[in-house]
């Protein structure tokens, strides 16, 4: 089982040139994540892919980060099913309740197992997934996973 501990002790000051985008709590997690050794995920609120960390496209099949990063979490490549001998896609009803997406809408976290299946596989691999929403002047703007195969 992972066991994620964060602790952030330091402000973070703008770098010379950027943008309040780039100095949000948020714009903080994108680089993190993207420059991240572990695998993890950051999407927005419109569930679109804004960083990923090598590792993580890796451990979901996505081929590389600039790959997937700009597109929405379900049609970058990500092909998730279900548990059966015979795996089969999930269905948009079953795909809501990931932890990336929940965690998304409902503003808590989120923990779950998944299937990903890449491509030309059969078998599929299973990852264990721990999301949390990440806010910007209170409101959720997206969520962090972080993830780790089973």
């Amino acid at each position: 089982m992972a066991h994620v501990e964060l602790s952030l002790s330091d402000v973070f000051a703008p770098p010379a040139g950027s943008t309040e985008q780039e100095s949000d709590n948020f714009g903080q997690w994108s680089g993190m994540v993207s420059r991240a050794a572990e695998p993890c995920l950051l999407i927005d609120a419109g569930t679109t892919v804004v960083a990923i960390s090598s590792s993580g496209c890796a451990l979901l099949c996505l081929g590389a980060p600039e790959d997937v990063i700009g597109l929405p979490l379900l049609e970058g490549g990500l092909r998730l099913v279900d548990f059966t001998a015979s795996p089969s896609e999930l269905t948009e009803q079953e795909t809501d309740k990931i932890p990336p997406l929940l965690a998304l809408h409902s503003g808590r976290l989120a923990r779950g197992l998944l299937r990903v299946q890449g491509p030309g596989s059969d078998a599929g691999r299973t990852v264990d997934a721990i999301s949390t929403p990440v806010l910007t002047d209170g409101v959720v703007a997206g969520s962090l996973t972080f993830l780790s195969a089973v």
